[in-house]
């Protein structure tokens, strides 16, 4: 589930939006804000995955908004204003829908939020590299590691400050499941024999 909010100077805007959300099983909008400085106090108390965000609004541009936003929440850009799109993209806006939009484009913006998401939380979810050896399960954590070496059925896993870890497994085994899906950048520490 997608949390949300929406944050625009027009009331009847954001009926069509919370309509639409209604209307989405994946997106959970919390609340709606006319003024942006309402939303960065329940912002600092509840963070959201998504925000749609005017950009021209008579108290702070959205985009300026956007920008002063400290955690990393994406967003779709709802304004009535064409000429604010390439900016919108260039803070790397979700999604840039010019008023008045049809429920299906919506559906596409929130679609692309959906992708997005599922993206972040694939990648952010592992830190830790669990290999059985010596009879137990090692939590190894990713930034400990300092080379994976393949010595034919077994894998050493060098570490800093500890000892090696011997497994009976294939590197083909740990590359596929774990280094490539979840940090390319180690796969410059690995050495074949």
């Amino acid at each position: 589930m997608i949390k949300a909010i929406a944050i625009d100077d027009e009331p009847l805007a954001l009926k069509i939006i919370a309509h639409f959300c209604d209307e989405i099983d994946f997106i959970q909008l919390e609340k709606t804000f006319t003024k942006p400085s309402e939303a960065i106090k329940h912002l600092k108390k509840f963070p959201v995955d998504l925000l749609f965000l005017d950009i021209q609004m008579p108290s702070k541009n959205g985009l300026d908004f956007y920008k002063m936003l400290e955690q990393e929440t994406m967003v779709i850009f709802t304004t009535a204003y064409s000429e604010y799109a390439v900016e919108g993209f260039n803070v790397n806006a979700v999604d840039y829908l010019l008023k008045p939009f049809s429920f299906e484009r919506f559906q596409i913006a929130v679609q692309k939020a959906q992708n997005e998401n599922n993206f972040r939380q694939s990648v952010s979810v592992q830190t830790q590299l669990l290999i059985r050896a010596d009879y137990k399960l090692n939590k190894i954590d990713f930034e400990d590691i300092l080379l994976i070496e393949g010595l034919d059925d077994y894998v050493q896993i060098h570490l800093k400050d500890k000892t090696k870890i011997v497994a009976r497994l294939s590197m083909k085994s740990i590359l596929e499941n774990f280094l490539f899906h979840y940090l390319p950048e180690f796969t410059d520490l690995i050495l074949f024999r």
